[in-house]
């Protein structure tokens, strides 16, 4: 087959968590900045075929796409820096590709001969990469992991064949690792990047550009010894230099001469890159006028990057009313109607995230009544949403015993409950789902479209009558309490066209109280903020009395 796109491929060395998701991204922005089409891939090792099963605190936030594919949280940061759009074929696992082998297997479909990691598994991996051209200019493959860990090599061994397959032109390796500096001896080692190049080069794989984690520029004299212990051009040893502000990596990658590198290597024509909407993104973030702080009320607020886009999205919330947004993460397991004001005290908003289990639920519950009693900028997401409709009912409605089944199964008031039967806006289908199915198969995932009442606070945030948010949750509104809830003042202001779930409740009388059933997330952007996050802070700045940020 022929090769028109072009493939990079970003691996890591050294340690985890050196960034090579945020670097996958910004190479993406360059690219698009050029002019060219991108789409970005992440091919993980661990043996889960997604996820969406796993626990935060191990893997950090799930990301959904629009299809409905649980993913990685870095494909967050692809969809944050880029206008790729992004689905299954975007986020591939060590579990996903030896299922679908086994499968094969399994159908025959291999002949009777022995299946074997080479051919089969790499052959399978290299078709996964091909599948997520769809035919853009160039595909961007991060592999997770660190070089050396075992896990990975079936997935280094499948990138290094990818070179021949695809020809010399069409694909380069860009290795991200560690300069440290010592502080005792005065200066960066660059010993930790040549041995992670040898790890790399030992299995097949000659790095075309590093990028080298530092909290420093590096010299021309430092940048000439790595290049030469490692084999590559000069001007190829980029600084990945630490910054404030993440969506400052493109401007620095650039600075230091990466995506020139890059098509020069790849032989494309582009035109200049044109970067000045970071240049001003960056200088709006960095120089706000205002500030506000947030409390975000969940279980997993010792590990933050379980919320990482929830995080972006309130950030991204604060550029149109030029505020720097704080947040104070509260643990909701040490909350109860007592202390709730001391853990609250000083915040300009209340957010209530998305969450699983009954751990931690009733201090939720009280995070929301504060908010409510104390007129307090209230947003509530997937399992916030349904906290707040549990505190009304309970507390406004009458209904003392209200709850979820989700945490009691045996509640008499079910406000929240597994709906067993709904019509899917989405496929146009019935679709059915009990206690027995599936956990994947109880889910509402992905993209499914919203109408809003106009006479609302959602509508006034998005200026649309009809919107399309993405879903991942297994629990609904029970639809017998409609009428009482909304006798005792809830305000239904967002249901599916099918009129049969509903997406966002709200309530009236009071300066910014919003629930949605849906993860809004997932879809904001640093140029295109989501329109809730824009609308709540604001709500939070106005209730901050318009908090200025003191000059130094």
């Amino acid at each position: 087959m022929g090769y028109d796109t072009k493939y990079i491929f970003v691996t890591g060395g050294v340690l985890s968590s050196l960034g090579k998701g945020l670097a996958s991204a910004s190479i993406g922005a360059l690219l698009e900045s050029r002019g060219l089409t991108v789409t970005i891939q992440k091919l993980d090792p661990y043996i889960n075929v997604d996820p969406g099963t796993m626990n935060p605190f191990q893997h950090g936030e799930v990301f959904v796409t629009d299809d409905g594919t649980e993913t990685d949280l870095d494909l967050g940061h692809y969809e944050r820096f880029t206008h790729a759009k992004l689905g299954q074929n975007n986020n591939y696992t060590t579990g996903k590709i030896y299922h679908s082998v086994i499968t094969k297997e399994r159908q025959g479909k291999y002949l009777g001969g022995t299946v074997q990691v080479i051919p089969h598994i790499t052959d399978e991996i290299k078709d996964s990469i091909r599948k997520s051209s769809n035919g853009v200019d160039v595909v961007i493959v991060e592999i997770g992991g660190t070089i050396g860990d075992i896990e990975s090599l079936p997935f280094l061994e499948a990138i290094r064949q990818f070179h021949t397959d695809a020809g010399k032109d069409n694909v380069i390796y860009i290795h991200l690792t560690l300069v440290p500096y010592i502080a005792t001896a005065g200066e960066v080692k660059t010993k930790p990047t040549q041995h992670s190049v040898k790890e790399l080069r030992s299995i097949g794989i000659q790095p075309d550009i590093l990028l080298c984690r530092t909290d420093r520029l590096l010299s021309p004299d430092i940048k000439g010894k790595i290049a030469m212990f490692c084999n590559v051009d000069t001007d190829a040893v980029i600084t990945a230099k630490d910054v404030d502000c993440i969506y400052e990596c493109p401007l620095c990658f650039h600075q230091e001469g990466l995506d020139n590198k890059i098509v020069e290597l790849l032989n494309i024509w582009t035109r200049a890159p044109r970067l000045e909407n970071w240049e001003t993104l960056c200088k709006n973030m960095q120089s706000p006028s205002y500030e506000v702080t947030i409390a975000i009320v969940g279980k997993y607020v010792d590990l933050t990057e379980s919320y990482k886009s929830l995080n972006e999205a309130l950030a991204h919330g604060g550029i149109p009313s030029r505020a720097r947004v704080h947040l104070k993460f509260v643990d909701s397991e040490t909350i109860d109607a007592n202390t709730c004001s001391m853990s609250l005290e000083g915040v300009d908003g209340i957010l209530v995230p998305g969450g699983f289990g009954s751990r931690g639920v009733e201090g939720k519950i009280c995070a929301a009544r504060y908010a409510r009693e104390n007129e307090i900028p209230y947003f509530g997401i997937c399992l916030g949403m349904q906290i707040a409709v549990i505190e009304f009912a309970r507390h406004q409605a009458g209904l003392d015993q209200a709850n979820s089944t989700e945490f009691e199964l045996t509640t008499p008031h079910p406000v929240i409950y597994l709906m067993e039967e709904w019509f899917d806006d989405k496929s146009g289908t019935i679709q059915r789902r009990d206690v027995h199915s599936d956990k994947g198969g109880t889910m509402r995932l992905g993209a499914y479209p919203c109408k809003l009442e106009k006479d609302s606070l959602a509508y006034r945030a998005y200026q649309s009558e009809t919107i399309s948010e993405r879903h991942r949750h297994r629990y609904e509104f029970n639809n017998a309490y409609l009428e009482p809830l909304k006798d005792a003042g809830l305000k239904i202001s967002g249901m599916a066209p099918s009129g049969e779930l509903v997406e966002i409740v709200e309530i009236e009388n009071h300066p910014w109280f919003l629930g949605c059933q849906f993860h809004p997330e997932f879809k904001s952007r640093p140029m295109t903020p989501h329109p809730l996050f824009r609308s709540f802070i604001a709500a939070a700045l106005k209730y901050s009395g318009n908090r200025e940020i003191k000059k130094q």
